[in-house]
């Protein structure tokens, strides 16, 4: 598959965030000297949403496709407002991506078609994209790591550009190189194994 043409961003400011991340939590990203590109008003929100926003990354990809940056920690402060992200403030943990609030979050602000699909196999993702042109997919963070059994299916988001009977290719907001970052091809069946065969469609 030749390469996407879709601008690639990282749910880090700086891409290289992945494996300090991995290895000491969300306090590694106190040390992201980019951290002012997200849109955080602090390192430490920039630190508590970073974690949790490879839903906005997606989107901002999507966005930045037709010409529109925008920051990612303001992409979640205006999801959350739609119900989104759900912020406990006594424990300060974050719940989302909500998939509904965010599809109307999608169409409202930006006009996006988007829609939530469960019970999506995986095989039917290049019919999908023949429809629509993107997929948000829920699959196991540990695709960066393709050769591995994961533990799970789902818990993280990325954005599929493009498939054929053979492959599916991805951004991945959290990939830890080059390599597991933008235009990732991998074999359907090798996806399969961390695709949790639900998702958000979008048409931009």
């Amino acid at each position: 598959m030749q390469q996407s043409g879709v601008p690639y961003f990282s749910q880090w400011e700086t891409p290289g965030m992945t494996l300090p991340v991995l290895a000491e939590g969300s306090k590694a990203l106190l040390r992201d000297s980019l951290w002012r590109h997200s849109g955080a008003t602090t390192i430490e929100e920039y630190a508590r949403w970073a974690v949790n926003v490879c839903g906005m990354a997606c989107l901002k990809m999507i966005l930045a496709a037709r010409g529109e940056i925008h920051p990612t920690l303001e992409l979640a402060r205006a999801c959350t407002a739609y119900g989104g992200f759900v912020v406990n403030e006594l424990d300060a943990s974050i719940k989302g991506l909500i998939y509904a609030p965010f599809v109307r979050f999608a169409t409202d602000r930006f006009a996006l078609s988007a829609e939530t699909m469960t019970g999506v196999e995986t095989s039917a993702i290049p019919d999908l994209l023949s429809r629509r042109r993107f997929f948000i997919a829920s699959v196991n963070s540990g695709i960066r790591w393709p050769e591995r059994e994961p533990p799970s299916k789902g818990g993280h988001l990325v954005l599929v550009t493009a498939a054929s009977q053979g492959a599916i290719r991805f951004h991945n907001p959290s990939g830890h190189d080059a390599a597991s970052q933008a235009d990732v091809t991998l074999p359907i069946a090798v996806f399969d194994r961390f695709f949790a065969n639900r998702g958000i469609s979008v048409d931009a």
